[in-house]
Order: structure tokens, then sequence, then C-alpha cells
């Protein structure tokens, strides 16, 4: 057969942007089932007996698992070798497998149980109820960073050398739409219901982003298909030493500390963020979540636009220095003006501040990785930089609810804790994030790597 295929499912606009939004759907439910339990840190406390400590070592414990067991760099490793299709479905199950047991450990029919009484039978100061919901989020932490990883590859799969950056912003954007939503959603559900009712919530939206994850599988193996027939060559096998390479690659490390130093400022921060408006502002928990629940939508607006930018104009490297700053600022904010002067406007000010600052970073940091990595083991570089960033995501959670129980010695209360050296920690993390930043500049102009390039290739 002389005849080949010369367009694929990827050159129609409409099936990419199908197969994106079927990808983002997916992360849009993962990302409401993370912050289902943020805006209800005090009403764990007073109705399941949590402290902040336990708070905070609950929200790390996310992480536990991608950290110690090196789950992510298998599943980087998964990917690469049983390709998009199959981890797809993977962290699709585990995700379900990990919020089911978390929401049975939240919910009544946990309580007076055997297993309770055993999980109280040891570790007395950590509740049982969050030691089994610890342990149903490390294993959904398991399979919302397999799925991260996975799309991230998908969607370059699918838009390489057309609008990369903007779909990953779009993604993105809808992603962070389901922080808005839970944070709107998931204090008033508590509140019609009890505390486990938001959980049985997302759990029930998760099955349906499986199904939405079976759908594209059947799109990628079409177009697995085509290219194929059109005679396109793969690309060489991944192999385990290309782990050394990754991590002797000094200009992807440094991406990776960037990456590790900022989010341990963003998604630590949004588990304590709407207690910490309930205790500086005097208002309620619910009060308090919807005025957090607008953070996500700074970044859900600008992150396409700016991907489109990138696309279009590039500037990469610059937009991650300038997304540090606007964070650090937000941060300082919470931790140093007054309380005579801490007002609404000024916490939707400093909120706003850090959703343009979380639209520009992750709308350069993650279309920068295919410049600096072979696509044979992009798979493997994402879950890599992933490893890192759990690394910070797991402890900051737990240093953050230790810094906040030592500050706060004394205070029954959770709506009176003093919260300003947790809000200095988080600057600090956005002043190195900085430096890193003008680092990654500086290399790249020196190695010319083409962060500062657009990403169209015409």
């Amino acid at each position: 057969m002389t005849d080949k295929i010369t367009h694929s499912l990827r050159d129609s606009r409409l099936a990419r942007w199908a197969a994106l939004i079927l990808l983002a759907l997916m992360m849009f439910f993962a990302y409401m089932f993370v912050d289902v339990l943020s805006p209800l840190k005090s009403m764990l406390e007073t109705t399941r007996g949590w402290d902040s400590e336990t708070f905070g070592t609950f929200s790390g414990s996310e992480y536990f698992l991608n950290v110690f067991a090196f789950f992510l760099i298998f599943a980087g490793i998964i990917l690469d070798k049983m390709g998009i299709r199959f981890t797809a479905i993977l962290s699709a199950s585990v995700m379900v497998i990990g919020a089911a047991i978390k929401y049975y450990a939240i919910s009544d029919a946990f309580v007076g149980t055997g297993l309770e009484s055993f999980l109280n039978s040891f570790w007395s100061s950590f509740p049982a109820s969050a030691k089994l919901a610890s342990l149903g989020f490390m294993i959904f932490g398991c399979g919302v960073e397999m799925a991260g990883i996975t799309v991230s590859k998908a969607i370059v799969k699918w838009f390489k050398g057309k609008e990369l950056a903007l779909a990953m912003g779009v993604e993105m954007a809808i992603a962070r739409l389901g922080v808005f939503a839970v944070f709107r959603i998931s204090p008033r559900i508590a509140e019609s219901y009890d505390v486990s009712a938001p959980v049985l919530f997302c759990l029930i939206l998760l099955m349906i982003g499986f199904i939405c994850f079976v759908v594209y599988s059947l799109m990628d193996k079409k177009l697995d298909t085509q290219m194929d027939e059109s005679g396109v060559e793969p690309d060489d096998p991944f192999k385990i030493s290309d782990l050394y390479i990754l991590f002797t690659n000094k200009t992807f490390l440094i991406i990776a500390g960037l990456c590790v130093l900022y989010y341990s400022a963003i998604f630590p921060f949004q588990k304590f963020a709407a207690n910490m408006l309930e205790c500086r502002l005097n208002i309620s928990s619910t009060e308090a979540s919807d005025i957090f629940s607008y953070f996500p939508i700074g970044a859900m607006v600008l992150t396409p636009i700016l991907g489109g930018f990138l696309d279009k104009k590039g500037k990469g490297a610059t937009m991650l220095i300038v997304g540090a700053i606007l964070m650090i600022c937000c941060h300082l904010v919470f931790a140093i003006v007054p309380a005579e002067s801490f007002t609404t406007t000024v916490a939707y000010s400093a909120i706003i501040l850090l959703g343009i600052s979380f639209s520009l970073v992750p709308a350069a940091l993650w279309p920068s990785v295919p410049k600096l990595v072979e696509n044979r083991y992009l798979g493997s570089a994402y879950s890599v930089i992933f490893w890192i960033q759990n690394i910070g995501l797991m402890l900051f959670p737990i240093l953050i609810g230790w810094a906040l129980s030592i500050t706060n010695e004394g205070v029954t209360d959770p709506r009176m804790y003093d919260y300003t050296v947790p809000m200095l920690i988080f600057a600090s993390l956005g002043i190195f994030a900085f430096l890193l930043g003008l680092w990654l500049k500086y290399e790249d102009k020196k190695k010319g790597y083409g962060l500062e390039e657009p990403n169209i290739v015409k």
C-alpha cells in the first residue's frame, strides 16, 4: 500500500480539544476531592476531635506513598513503558479506591466499629478517623499524581507543535475551577448534612471522571492506530538509565526546585486558608470559604490567556519570576497587615494577587519541560518533578500545623488562631522560588533551551 494517512485525530481541532476536555474533567473532579475537607477544618476539630497538628498531618498524608515509596517515580516508568491509556485507567481506579476509604473514615458508619477501636489502640494523640482517612488520602494521592503526569504527557501528545501552552492552560483552568466549586459547595453540604457528605459527593464525581478517562482511552487508541498507519517513526524506548540523565540535568533540577518551592506555598496554604481568613476576619467558615473560593477564579481566567501568549510570544522564564514576586506579596499581606487594617477588601485583593501568580507560574512551568528533555522519558521527567514537588507538599502541611500549634499554645477556639508565623513561612518559600527563577533565566540565556521562545512551530 503506497497511500499513507497524512492526517490524524490530533490534526482535527475538534478532536484534540474534545480529548483535552475529557482529561480536564477528571482533574476537575480530582481537585475537588483534594480540597473537599479544606474548608471544614473547624468542623473537623469540633465534630471529630482533630486539632491543627492532626489536620496538618492528614493534609500531608496525601503525598506520603508518592515520596517514601517512590510511587511517583514508578508511575513515570509505568507511563513511559505501558502508555497513556493503561496509566490513565490505573490512576482513575486508584483514586476511586482511596477516596472510598477516606469517605468511610469520616462517615458515621465508622464510629463505634471494631476497626475504630483497633486504630485508637495506638498513637492515641492521632484520632482513628484521621488515621484511616490519611490511609485513604495516601492511596488517592498516588492516583491523582499519576493522573497528573499522565494528563501532562497526553496533552503534549495531542498538542505538541500546536497550541500546547494554551491547552495546558485550559486544562489547569478547568482543574482550578474544581477548587472554586469545592470551597463553595463543601461547607454548605456539610452544614446541611454532616462533615462526610461532601466527601461522598466528590467520590461520586470521581466515578464519573473514571468514565471520562475510559472514553479518552478509546480516542487515544484510534490516534495511535492512525500514527502507525501514517508511517510516523516511534520514539526510542524508555530506559531506566534515562532517570540518571534527569537527575544530572542542572536546568531540569532548577525547574524541579522552583516547582516544589512555589507549589509548597500554594497547595498547603489552600488547606489552611479558610481557617486563616476565619480567624483574621472573625467570620464563619462558610463566609471564609466563599472569600477564598475566588482564588482559583483568577487562575482559571488568566492561565489560558497567558498560555496563548506563551505559545505566540514566549517569555516563560520571565513569567516564572513575576509569579514568584506576586506570591511573596500576597503572603506578606496575610502575615504582617495589622488586624485593624485587615479588612475583607484587603483579603480579596491579596487573594486576587495570588490568583494572578498562580496563572503565571503553571502556565509557564509545565510547557517548559518538553524543551528540556526528550519525549521518550517525558513521562518520567514529569514524574520526577511531581515526586520532588510531593516532598514539599507532604512536609509543609505538617510544618504549618506544628507551627500553628506551637505559636497558639493554650488557644482552644479554632477561630482564634494567630497565623503570622505560618504565613511568613509561606512567604519565605516565594523568595527562594524567585531566586531560582533568576537562575533559570540565566541558564536559559547561556545554553539556549528556548524557554523565552514561543511554543508554536511555524
